[in-house]
C-alpha cells in the first residue's frame, strides 16, 4: 500500500497521517388432541369440587410457586391445545378447579347467549371493582342489544337501550352510536364491528374473550397464559446471554440458553481471491444472497453466497478508469452502484452483470454513493465539497452546495430520506435535514477516518485516526453511548461495521493483519482474528446470517468467517442441560 505525504488528506484508500405431580392416566393420549363438539362448548370449564390437599402448597426449588395456580394455567393450556379430556381429568385427579362454579355457569350463558342470566350471574360473581362490573354489563348487553336489532325486534332493542345500557352510565359515545342504529339500521346494526356475525357462537366466544380480558386473571385464567410465562422465560435468558448471537428458531425449551464466544464468526471457512491488488471496500446485499467488493485494481466483484453458505463468483465488473472506493445495493439488490476514486458512479445490474448508466459531472469528481430510499434516484460527494441527488436516468434533482464533504467522505442517507450524512469536516459529520432544511453537526476531537450507519438508523459507528471507533445515539441530542478500542490504525483508512443478531456486535478491519470484533456493550475486542498477511481494510457482516463476516485486505483476499464447528460440536457435547448465566457471569 503506498504511502503519502503527511500534508495530504487520505483518500478513499490512501493512508491517513499518524497521529447470547401428579401423571395422568396412561390410557390418556396427549398426541391426539378432542376436536370441539358442534357449536361452542365450554367443557374446557367444567370444575370439581376442589379436595383439602395441597391448596396451600408450594412447589418448586424456591417454592415461590403456588400450587393451585400452577395446576390451573396447566390445564388452561391442556384445553386451549385442544387436550379436553386431559384438562377434565387433571381438574378432577388434582381437586383443583380452573374456575369456580358460578364462573363456570356465568361462561356458559354467555356461549349460549342467554344475555340477562349472564349479567345478573355477573353480580354473583364477587367482583369488587365496580368499573369491571359495569364494564362487562356494557358488552353483554351491548350484544343483546345488537342481536335484536338484527331480528327487527325495535321496540325491545329500545327498552334494552333506555333501560339497561344507559343506566349504566359508560362509554357514552358508544350510546349514541348504538342509538343511531334504531335510527339507521342499515349503518351500524349489521356493518358495525360489534355486530359481525352478531347472531352465532363465533360472535358469543368472541364477546367471551373479550371478558377474559377484563377480568382479574384470579377469576378467569388468561388464554395462553403458559404460553406467555415460557416466552417470558426465554426472553429473560436471551437477554441475559452476553453473547447472543443465535436467532429464535435454535433457541429450546430443553436446557438453558447460552451462546457463548463460539457462536460468533471466528474461523476462515473460504478465502475468495479473485482481486489482484488491495481490497477496499466490501457490503453484503440487504437479501443476504452476494455481497459486493472493490479493489485498487479498479474492479467491482458480485459474489453470490449459495444456501450452504459458500461464496462463488458471479461478476467481474469493468470499466472504471480510477480504483473502486465503494460500492452500495439498491434497496431491492437487484442493482448496484459502484464508484471510481474521483471519477464517476456506475450503474450494474446484478443478475447480467451490465453496465445500465454512468453518472459524472464535468469538472468535478465524485468520491463516494448511496441510493434515495426505494430505489428512486443515486446520490454522491462530490470534490468540489457538494452533494447531488440524481434520478435514475442521471438528471439532477438537488444539489447541496457549501461545505457539506470532504475528499474522503462516506455518505449514508436514512431509510425516511430526510437525513443525508456525510463528514463535512475533519473532525465533523455534517446531519443535514431534507425536510426541515436545518442542519447539525456531530463533532470530534480527532479526525474521522470513516463512518457506519446502523440498520435502524438510530447510530453511528465512527472511526477515528487515534485507534478508536465511537458509537454515537443520533436521536434527540447525539451522544457518544460506546468506545470501542484494541485494533491498530496508523496509516491507513480501515474501516469497521454493525453485525450480528440485532446489530449486536461490532467488526473493524486493522493494520496488524487482523479482524476485530467487540460486543456493543464491552470496549474490548472479544476476538482478534488472524489469518490475513497484510492490513485488513474493511469488514462487512451478513445481514441475514448472523455467523457469517467477511473481511477484505491488502493482501489482495476476501475472507469468509463462520462459526469454529469444533468448538461449537465439544461444547454441545458438554453440556447437561443446566446453566446459571447473567451478562457472561457464571
Amino acid at each position: 500500500m503506498g504511502g503519502i505525504e503527511e500534508s495530504e488528506r487520505p483518500l478513499k484508500r490512501v493512508k491517513v497521517p499518524s497521529g447470547g405431580s401428579n401423571s395422568l392416566s396412561a390410557n390418556l393420549s396427549l398426541t391426539e388432541p378432542r376436536e370441539p363438539a358442534s357449536g361452542f362448548s365450554l367443557r374446557d370449564s367444567m370444575a370439581w369440587s376442589p379436595s383439602s390437599q395441597g391448596d396451600r402448597d408450594a412447589i418448586g426449588s424456591k417454592g415461590i410457586i403456588k400450587r393451585p395456580e400452577f395446576i390451573k394455567i396447566i390445564t388452561r393450556a391442556l384445553y386451549s391445545l385442544g387436550y379436553s379430556r386431559s384438562g377434565d381429568l387433571l381438574q378432577k385427579e388434582s381437586g383443583i378447579s380452573l374456575h369456580s362454579t358460578v364462573v363456570d355457569l356465568f361462561r356458559q350463558q354467555v356461549v349460549d347467549g342467554k344475555w340477562d342470566e349472564s349479567v345478573d350471574t355477573l353480580h354473583r360473581i364477587g367482583l369488587s371493582d365496580e368499573y369491571i362490573v359495569k364494564s362487562a354489563s356494557f358488552m353483554i348487553l351491548e350484544q343483546k342489544f345488537l342481536e335484536l336489532l338484527k331480528k327487527e325486534k325495535i321496540k325491545d332493542a329500545l327498552y334494552t337501550l333506555r333501560n339497561e345500557i344507559v343506566p349504566l352510565s359508560i362509554n357514552v359515545s358508544r350510546v349514541h352510536e348504538l342509538a343511531a342504529y334504531i335510527i339507521f339500521p342499515s349503518s351500524g346494526a349489521v356493518s358495525g364491528p360489534s355486530s359481525q356475525d352478531a347472531a352465532g357462537s363465533k360472535s358469543q366466544s368472541a364477546i367471551l374473550e373479550k371478558l377474559q380480558k377484563l377480568f382479574p386473571a384470579a377469576i378467569m385464567i388468561p388464554e395462553k397464559r403458559l404460553e406467555q410465562l415460557v416466552e417470558q422465560a426465554l426472553d429473560v435468558q436471551r437477554d441475559a446471554c452476553a453473547y447472543h448471537n443465535t436467532l429464535d428458531s435454535e433457541l429450546s425449551l430443553y436446557s438453558d440458553h447460552h451462546c457463548g464466544t463460539n457462536h460468533i464468526p471466528s474461523q476462515t471457512l473460504q478465502v475468495l481471491q479473485a482481486h489482484c491488488d488491495e481490497v477496499w471496500f466490501l457490503q453484503f446485499s440487504h437479501n443476504g444472497k452476494y455481497l459486493a467488493s472493490s479493489s485498487k485494481d479498479r474492479l467491482a466483484i458480485i459474489w453470490e453466497v449459495k444456501d450452504d453458505g459458500e461464496v462463488s463468483l458471479k461478476h467481474k465488473l469493468t470499466g472504471h478508469q480510477r480504483e473502486v472506493s465503494i460500492v452500495s445495493w439498491s434497496p431491492d439488490d437487484q442493482q448496484l452502484l459502484t464508484c471510481g476514486v474521483e471519477e464517476s458512479i456506475r450503474r450494474w445490474d446484478v443478475n447480467s452483470g451490465e453496465c445500465l448508466h454512468i453518472y459524472e459531472k464535468a469538472g468535478v469528481g465524485l468520491i463516494s454513493c448511496g441510493w434515495f430510499p426505494g430505489g428512486k434516484g443515486v446520490f454522491s460527494g462530490m470534490t468540489d465539497k457538494s452533494i447531488c441527488l440524481w434520478d435514475l436516468d442521471g438528471r439532477e434533482l438537488e444539489c447541496w452546495k457549501g461545505q457539506r464533504t470532504l475528499k474522503i467522505s462516506d455518505i449514508a442517507i436514512t431509510d425516511d430520506g430526510k437525513r443525508i450524512i456525510t463528514m463535512c469536516r475533519e473532525n465533523a459529520i455534517l446531519l443535514l435535514d431534507r425536510e426541515a432544511k436545518c442542519e447539525r453537526l456531530i463533532r470530534e476531537n480527532q479526525m474521522i477516518t470513516s463512518f457506519s450507519l446502523s440498520k435502524d438508523n438510530k447510530f453511528l459507528l465512527v472511526n477515528l485516526l487515534n485507534q478508536e471507533i465511537h458509537l454515537w445515539r443520533l436521536g434527540g441530542d447525539p451522544d457518544v453511548v460506546s468506545r470501542y478500542r484494541g485494533h491498530k490504525r496508523t496509516r491507513f483508512l480501515i474501516r469497521s461495521c454493525f453485525g450480528g443478531l440485532e446489530q449486536a456486535f461490532i467488526a473493524s478491519g486493522s493494520e496488524d493483519s487482523k479482524v476485530y470484533v467487540w460486543h456493543r456493550d464491552t470496549p474490548e475486542p472479544l476476538f482478534a482474528l488472524p489469518g490475513h498477511s497484510g492490513a485488513v481494510n474493511c469488514v462487512s457482516w451478513s445481514p441475514t446470517n448472523p455467523h457469517m463476516l467477511a473481511s477484505g485486505s491488502d493482501d489482495y483476499t476476501i475472507r469468509i468467517w463462520g462459526l469454529d464447528q469444533v468448538k461449537l460440536k465439544n461444547r454441545d457435547n458438554q453440556r447437561n442441560g443446566i446453566n446459571h448465566h447473567s451478562k457472561g457471569k457464571t
